[in-house]
């Protein structure tokens, strides 16, 4: 069944895997971590945007390619977008492997250190 998007699947595919440069049981260790719920910005006190967003990313590497929806390669596409961004913020934090920067990068499913 051929897309109705605008979009290019498969050129969002292609820079997810990219992007997202954690094996799912590398994100998932660090998810679990105290490191990882310590950073980010949470409302009202719960979990924090990223780390909800490397759970959706979890979520979305537990599918089939095939079954991937609309909804999926959009945030797909969210993730590339703020793991692009965040990397142009590195500055000196590029070199502290224990940084907020970092560990931020990490539940978004990108380990800096790993490029």
């Amino acid at each position: 069944m051929a897309n109705s998007s605008t979009h290019d699947d498969e050129a969002t595919w292609k820079a997810f895997g990219e992007a997202v440069n954690m094996t799912p049981a590398a994100l998932r260790k660090h998810l679990d971590s105290e490191a990882s719920q310590a950073v980010g910005q949470k409302t009202d006190g719960g979990e924090s945007t990223g780390h909800r967003e490397g759970r959706r990313i979890l979520e979305i590497k537990d599918k089939a390619k095939s079954d991937l929806s609309e909804d999926d390669y959009a945030h797909m596409r969210k993730v590339v977008s703020y793991v692009h961004r965040h990397l142009a913020q590195g500055g000196k934090a590029r070199n502290d492997p224990d940084s907020p920067w970092r560990m931020s990068l990490m539940n978004w499913g990108h380990d800096p250190m790993k490029d």
